[in-house]
């Protein structure tokens, strides 16, 4: 062997022992002596206490699955137990982020080309607590240290490449002061994956997609969110598999939050931008309106409900997000509910358009609109005022502090109406616009008896207490519908004609009413009143006052005309006349809406030949609950002084001769005419 070859034998030689040192060396490293400086440089970068407390181990060993002359390459396996990253110092203590163990494993040839790549990550016992203050501090958010002065930041060359990342049962924490939030969450992954299919339902709404990732993962959660005790239960996907736009990240859950109920199903249609959502929503509770602390949209108060629909959600829209739950169908007490609609988280305020039917609407279930529903129904839904059992006017507070959170434009229609026969109304439909805390029904419609009933209401919340105006338009009401079970009515072509104009201020009906102005005129032609009319109405006292007045018969009324006005509460007639066959009957005194009581008088006066047995005026007095009626022990006056005395209503007459035309066409026919013109030329 020549000089030059034993030196280079040698010099082979050598790099081959170095090399075998070396790997003896990195194999029987004992890696715990590096854990203070690694922790310590950590502590630093990361701007908070890091720390691995257990062993740290680095294993080579070859990959399996791998051929050729790659299967000769050992891979680095790390192990490390008992890590934890700290909280920032304001959280005072307790730790971010613990683990039992961790362990992953490293591709050795892709750091050739800068690129670090680990295939699987193991987290054993994984745990975090997440906190944020009231004023917008959290424990997730990294302020990093800054660089020296004159040490810009430079990107980094090297790639990071995951593959999955595996857990066995992990516990996450969440106190968050500026949503109300405190949960504990347990995840655990599934004994097997579950299909996405497998647990789409057979029939009712579905979310369009069909395929997507299987589930990975269950969870529960207890707690509470904004004040509500919360506790639910679903599963998801695999943790990195958002990382695949191929196929949606899949969804399930059934949360419990309070009195509401909420069971979701679908995806997550874009899972790296975390985009869009499609699910299949189903809604429950005691009232609509307890909805509005767990999402912020402003609902009414209704009888308990339930919805079953399709969400379809954009989360990335410029303008903010859109939520568009479509083609939902479910009950809102005894009435159902379809329709659509749409939710933009837009500025200035967020907005709910949309449009609503009922096919079968019970009328009782509008109580609670107003707050009229029974005591019963507001304990049912949790209201904490309740209404008085000495008063009749609600007394329930509009919610008006939620008015301005959010804007709205709704269409509602009610092909059919439920109601009893008292009340014939037959259908209903309106717009309902909220704007800057200004709602408004415009128009509010209702069909009764055979005619039309057509309001606007508008309310403004901005104020406080609020003020409020209707204006009110009845017309062609059929006495013969209004009263189908009077038989003297039935061959009746009388009508009621109206209108009224009222306006309030208060946060209430009753405080609205009670402050109440405006005028009311109504006409009443071509009828009959009878005791027996007065108990289907169920108005016992003017039972008694008909019995009184009339005896048992049914007596024809000509014309009922009341032209009442409002200040403040108090109802004052200007007119208030029933003029019969056998005699004209006036009404005078008033009814306050302040104190709900009573103080009227009822004086009729005998026509013709006939003469009434009854020498004294009538009394209605006391509450709207409990009005009492009795005989005045001053006698009557003389006959003709009645007509005298609505000689000085020249001007409620005539504006009442306004609705007679609309009564039947024209003036010619309708017996309220000449009691009317009388009245004005005198």
């Amino acid at each position: 062997m020549t000089r030059g070859l034993r030196i280079l034998a040698r010099t082979v030689l050598a790099l081959v022992l170095l090399l075998a040192a070396l790997l003896v060396l990195v194999a029987t490293f004992d890696w715990n002596r590096i854990k203070p400086a690694l922790n310590e440089r950590a502590s630093a970068e990361l701007g908070r206490e890091f720390a691995i407390e257990g062993d740290l181990r680095v294993i080579w060993q070859r990959e399996e699955g791998e051929g050729g002359w790659r299967a000769l390459v050992p891979w680095p396996h790390f192990a490390a137990e008992k890590l934890r990253l700290g909280n920032p110092e304001w959280a005072k203590g307790g730790d971010f982020v613990s683990l039992d163990r961790v362990e992953f494993r490293i591709a050795p040839l892709p750091l050739l080309w800068q690129q670090l790549s680990i295939p699987r990550i193991e987290l054993g016992g994984p745990r975090a607590s997440v906190r944020r203050l009231a004023d917008g501090r959290n424990n997730w958010t990294f302020e990093l240290p800054a660089k020296p002065e004159g040490e810009a930041q430079q990107p980094s060359g090297w790639t990071l490449d995951i593959g999955t990342i595996g857990f066995d049962k992990g516990r996450v924490q969440v106190d968050d002061a500026q949503t109300g939030t405190r949960l504990d969450l347990v995840i655990d992954p599934l004994g097997k994956p579950i299909p996405f299919s497998e647990l789409l339902p057979a029939k009712g709404a579905r979310p369009a997609t069909v395929t997507a990732q299987d589930y990975a993962f269950g969870w529960q959660a207890k707690g509470s969110y904004k004040g509500q005790p919360l506790d639910g239960k679903g599963k998801v996907g695999g943790l990195l598999a958002l990382q695949n736009a191929d196929l949606p990240f899949p969804l399930q859950a059934e949360i419990r939050a309070g009195d509401t109920r909420i069971v979701l199903l679908g995806t997550l249609t874009d899972p790296r931008e975390l985009g869009a959502l499609d699910l299949r929503l189903q809604l429950s509770g005691k009232s609509l309106a307890q909805l509005y602390p767990l999402t912020g949209v402003t609902l009414p108060e209704t009888p308990a409900y339930s919805t079953d629909g399709r969400l379809v959600a954009s989360l990335n829209e410029p303008a903010g997000a859109k939520f568009h739950y479509q083609g939902f169908n479910g009950r809102i007490g005894g009435s159902d509910i379809h329709g659509d609609l749409t939710y933009a988280a837009s500025q200035p305020r967020p907005k709910l358009s949309g449009t609503l039917t009922s096919e079968q609407l019970r009328f009782a279930d509008l109580a609670p609109l107003i707050g009229a529903d029974s005591s019963t129904g507001q304990k049912a839904r949790g209201v904490a005022t309740r209404q008085p059992a000495d008063k009749v006017l609600p007394v329930e507070a509009f919610r008006t502090e939620r008015w301005r959170t959010m804007d709205a434009d709704v269409r509602f229609t009610g092909k059919r109406i439920q109601h009893s026969e008292k009340l014939p109304v037959t259908d209903l439909s309106t717009h309902v616009l909220l704007d800057d805390g200004q709602l408004s029904l415009d128009p509010l419609r209702f069909g009764v008896a055979g005619g039309n009933l057509d309001a606007v209401v508008r309310l403004d919340g901005r104020r406080a207490p609020l003020t409020g105006r209707a204006q009110l338009k009845a017309r062609h009401f059929k006495l013969k519908e209004l009263f189908p079970n009077v038989q003297a009515m039935r061959n009746s072509l009388g009508e009621l004609n109206g209108t009224a104009d009222l306006s309030g201020t208060g946060n209430s009906v009753a405080a609205l009413l009670g402050t109440a102005n405006g005028n009311l005129q109504m006409l009443v032609n071509d009828g009959t009143i009878s005791r027996n009319l007065m108990e289907i109405a169920g108005l016992n006292v003017g039972n008694y006052v008909v019995g009184r007045l009339f005896g048992d018969e049914e007596v024809k009324i000509n014309c009922a005309a009341a032209d009442l006005g409002l200040r403040d509460g108090l109802m004052t007639p200007r007119l208030f006349v029933f003029d019969t066959e056998n005699a004209l009957v006036q009404i005078d005194g008033n009814a306050n809406f302040r104190n709900e009581r009573l103080d009227l008088r009822v004086t009729p006066e005998s026509k013709g030949v006939r003469l009434f047995s009854l020498r004294s005026p009538l009394y209605v007095r006391g509450t709207f609950k409990n009005p009492q009626a009795g005989v005045q022990t001053v006698p009557l006056m003389v006959r003709g002084a009645g007509m005298l005395a609505l000689g000085v209503a020249v001007a409620p007459a005539a504006a009442l001769l306004a609705l007679v035309a609309p009564a039947a066409g024209g003036e010619e026919g309708n017996t309220c005419a000449p009691l009317l013109q009388q009245m004005r030329k005198r």
